[in-house]
């Protein structure tokens, strides 16, 4: 099996390619080759498994095409501009999240009727916005809140096109913000949701932009590592027309967030919280959904944490040696 990872260099990227490496198989089959395709050039993990590393923007319309030239079985369309630049930059934006998804899927296409690879696409709850029922089902109608949200919707209606026409087999997985993200911060609007925790983990000072009743949808990078892996393996035959799922997750306050930190590092690291109101980020969030029903997931294998506290241990199991912190 072939394996082609678009966003290969981004926290989601790395961590699938370790991910495969280490396993050296999806599902029951063996995985030959792995290629990572970024803008900037992805870490290649070490193992058994052979790992190319490739410089290429998807969005310019001649490189999809020749990353396809060994005829991938999987690809993982991951690539893209968080949400907070997405919503700054309107051009780039519309560009990295829906022109080098369409651009991906129309070279799968042009390669012929014997050529059906499975795509997992990363797409996310933004899709959706308000009004909101107090638990949102899939059959939730997408009327995004933020151009990043729309670039999404109209990236999942392609990829179900697409894959009815058969030109490929697609599984979209709308992710819940993903935390506690490792690494330095990013542009994403969401990015405070893990600042709060990993750098009060660190001793460091930590700004938070929302009122602490502020609730959202969450899933850990390793959850969100498995969303991906059972996507590529699954049997897309329960799916249908409706190619795209919302994830398992936990729906949690910015409250509890600090409750699970002050339950692992004490008062000392709450301390490190600094209440900092940010009008931009406070409107973003407020078109957010907070809690879904995600059953139709579940009862295809998908899974999450129970709870955000489960979250916080697994940030330090994985990124901290399960040591964390105290000031």
């Amino acid at each position: 099996m072939r394996v082609l990872i678009v966003g290969g260099a981004g926290m989601l990227g790395s961590k699938l390619a370790s991910r495969l490496v280490s396993d050296g198989a999806l599902g029951a089959r063996l995985i030959d080759s792995i290629a990572l395709v970024d803008v900037v050039e992805p870490i290649v993990p070490p193992g058994a498994v052979s790992v190319e590393a490739i410089v290429g923007d998807v969005a310019h319309p001649g490189t999809a095409p020749g990353l396809l030239a060994d005829r991938p079985d999987v690809i993982f369309d991951l690539a893209a501009v968080v949400s907070g630049e997405a919503e700054i930059d309107f051009e780039k934006g519309y560009r990295v999240n829906l022109d080098g998804t369409r651009h991906l899927l129309e070279a799968v296409r042009m390669q012929g009727d014997d050529y059906r690879p499975r795509i997992v696409f990363s797409s996310s709850i933004a899709v959706f916005g308000p009004p909101f029922p107090d638990l949102i089902g899939d059959q939730q109608a997408s009327t995004p809140a933020t151009s990043y949200g729309t670039q999404k919707a109209i990236a999942e209606l392609l990829l179900a096109d697409y894959s009815r026409r058969g030109f490929l087999d697609g599984v979209g997985i709308r992710l819940p913000t993903v935390c506690v993200r490792p690494g330095a911060p990013n542009r994403a609007a969401s990015g405070f949701f893990s600042g709060i925790i990993r750098e009060p983990l660190s001793g460091l000072e930590a700004v938070l932009p929302v009122s602490r009743d502020v609730r959202h949808w969450f899933a850990s990078p390793r959850a969100a590592v498995q969303f991906l892996v059972h996507a590529a393996a699954m049997d897309t035959g329960a799916l249908g027309a409706q190619r795209s799922l919302t994830m398992p997750g936990v729906s949690a306050t910015v409250e509890d967030e600090i409750t699970a930190l002050r339950a692992v590092a004490g008062d000392q690291a709450v301390a490190l919280i600094r209440d900092e109101p940010d009008e931009l980020i406070a409107r973003l969030v407020s078109g957010w959904p907070r809690a879904f029903d995600a059953r139709r997931a579940a009862a295809l294998g998908f899974f999450a944490e129970a709870g955000f506290d489960e979250i916080v241990r697994v940030y330090i199991e994985d990124e901290l040696g399960d040591r964390p912190e105290r000031s």
